[in-house]
């Protein structure tokens, strides 16, 4: 797997094998960050970015954590990669039960796994289209799920989401290193 470390100016933007993955550098405009996150943008260190696009499968849950896991790999922060691969595990199989609009053509059913690196800090954002809130809920012991996000809030500095327009959503996690 290829990552790319670019600076903000830089764009690139690498397809393989029919647009089964690709890597877009990618950064999210100051407003896109909500109020909770934006005091860990900090003014001055380094910057990198890649996004891969999860198909609609349960499949692309392996797939988008061996990317984080490339991408952490090249980044040279492989310390955040345990927690990382949780993380991203959580998230793109929440978008994929529960961001995904049923009946809506396949072009329009994209998720998107980007990953932003700010000095020791790497952000791992999941976009999907749907609009529900995530919600942090304590489930009975006998349900087989509904953790994710317990799991997600313990392993980041800070966890959120935000809407993004005109449609879908945008859930976040920061990792330290």
């Amino acid at each position: 797997m290829i990552v790319q470390h670019h600076d903000l100016v830089q764009s690139t933007n690498l397809v393989r094998s029919q647009n089964q993955w690709s890597a877009l550098d990618w950064w999210p405009p100051i407003g896109w960050w909500p109020d909770p996150a934006r005091d860990l943008l900090q003014p001055g260190s380094a910057a990198a970015s890649a996004t891969f696009v999860l198909l609609p499968r349960a499949e692309s849950v392996h797939s988008a954590r061996s990317f984080a896991a490339g991408t952490l790999t090249g980044w040279r922060m492989g310390e955040l990669q345990d927690g990382m691969e949780l993380i991203v595990s959580e998230l793109a199989t929440n978008a994929l039960r529960h961001g995904l609009m049923l009946g809506a053509t396949p072009s329009r059913e994209v998720i998107r796994l980007s990953l932003i690196r700010r000095g020791a800090l790497v952000t791992c954002a999941i976009t999907d289209p749907g609009a529900k809130a995530p919600v942090l809920r304590d489930p009975s012991p006998f349900e087989p799920g509904g953790l994710g996000l317990h799991i997600v809030e313990s392993l980041s500095v800070c966890w959120g989401w935000c809407p993004l327009a005109p449609r879908g959503k945008a859930v976040w996690a920061v990792l330290s290193a």
